[in-house]
């Protein structure tokens, strides 16, 4: 039997961040979180999503030593979009151990039950607007930025402990001079197609970027709102989620579709960051940390294409083609090596047809979990 502790001081949470790196420590494709970052967000009064939600972090110890870590989720905001009672978990990393994975959700499910949650649905870090997802094919190399990893075993760990797949979520890869530039060479034709619709695509104005970031919220909300288990994001977690993107993306990278001022489509890739930080030991940027951090972010040559969105109404314009086409453009411009279009649903035929026309390949799946408790 393995002693579960609930976490509740500082001392029991920087030990919940820290477990990862000793247990994935001999993973060559394992990347730290930053440290920073994630006691932020685990600390109320830090993260904006405690101010409508609630969680509870536990540890698994095998003596002295940590085995195992889950946190059980109340997502308020969630549950009242989606009209579910749905408890969450996340943050879930554990030895090869099914006695010690069964005990850390047997502790997650006694606490989501107490708040009368009928089922448990994750990982979710805190919601699909966060790293999700359990990694379940593609285990070659590290995750791409704000994308989750895991070794493979952890799937037969949730399997056994009563979890099925709820949904699957999708990567493709390009690969440098590998792809369909069809899309490129049309970019320019459908452009000036969209502009007799008074519908231009612009840039990011850096200089304009807290009034933009307003715009491109209302778009992200409202063209993922159909998308399974979305919740839309708050103002102040947008505006929290912006503020670490801008210190990262570039704004080469950042297209905005606009009628008549009006944003009608965004398309969001940012560098793969995690090249420079599977570098930073431990996820500590002091006192070495940085200086690795910034040394080799000028090094990266890969892309996440992270999000691409199209508002009701605008769909089936050419907007999407044209938006995959200049990112390529820039792609090329840039001399960048590979680039990940992630996360898709597997439902999305749409999006998904659109990224395997310009020969996107699909190289690893995510999965969603759920069962009642």
């Amino acid at each position: 039997m393995r002693n579960i502790v609930a976490v509740n001081d500082k001392k029991k949470l920087a030990a919940f961040i820290d477990f990862p790196h000793d247990l994935h420590k001999n993973d060559p494709n394992y990347v730290p979180e930053l440290f920073i970052a994630q006691s932020d967000m685990l600390t109320p009064g830090k993260h904006p999503f405690h101010e409508h939600s609630t969680l509870q972090c536990f540890l698994a110890y095998d003596g002295d030593k940590i085995v195992g870590r889950i946190a059980a989720i109340q997502n308020n905001n969630h549950n009242k979009k989606n009209n579910t009672t749905e408890g969450h978990f996340g943050f879930f990393d554990c030895i090869n151990d099914q006695e010690t994975a069964d005990q850390l959700i047997e502790a997650a499910t006694k606490w989501l039950k107490e708040r009368n949650m009928t089922s448990m649905v994750g990982p979710l870090n805190f919601s699909t607007n966060d790293i999700c997802a359990l990694l379940i094919e593609g285990f070659d190399g590290p995750p791409v930025a704000m994308m989750p990893y895991n070794p493979p075993y952890y799937l037969q760990l949730l399997e056994h402990a009563g979890f099925s797949k709820m949904v699957d979520l999708r990567a493709y890869k390009f690969i440098a001079g590998e792809y369909n530039d069809r899309s490129l060479k049309l970019a320019e034709a459908i452009q000036e197609r969209l502009k007799r619709n008074n519908i231009i695509i612009r840039k990011i104005n850096m200089k304009d970027f807290w009034n933009e970031v307003v715009k491109v919220r209302e778009v992200y909300n409202a063209a993922w709102d159909h998308n399974t288990g979305f919740v839309p994001a708050t103002d102040k977690e947008f505006d929290y989620l912006a503020k670490d993107l801008k210190m990262i993306v570039d704004p080469d990278f950042v297209y905005i579709a606009e009628q008549e001022g009006k944003m009608v489509a965004i398309s969001l890739s940012v560098p793969d960051l995690n090249q420079a930080l599977i570098k930073v030991k431990r996820g500590r940027l002091f006192p070495w940390g940085l200086i690795k951090l910034l040394w080799y972010k000028r090094k990266i040559k890969g892309l996440r294409i992270m999000a691409l969105g199209v508002m009701d109404g605008y769909r089936k314009m050419g907007i999407e083609a044209c938006l995959y086409g200049l990112t390529i453009k820039t792609f090329q411009e840039k001399k960048f090596e590979y680039a990940e279009a992630s996360w898709t649903l597997e439902n999305n035929t749409m999006v998904n047809s659109a990224i395997e026309q310009i020969n996107g390949k699909l190289y690893r799946k995510y999965r969603i979990l759920e069962k009642p408790i």
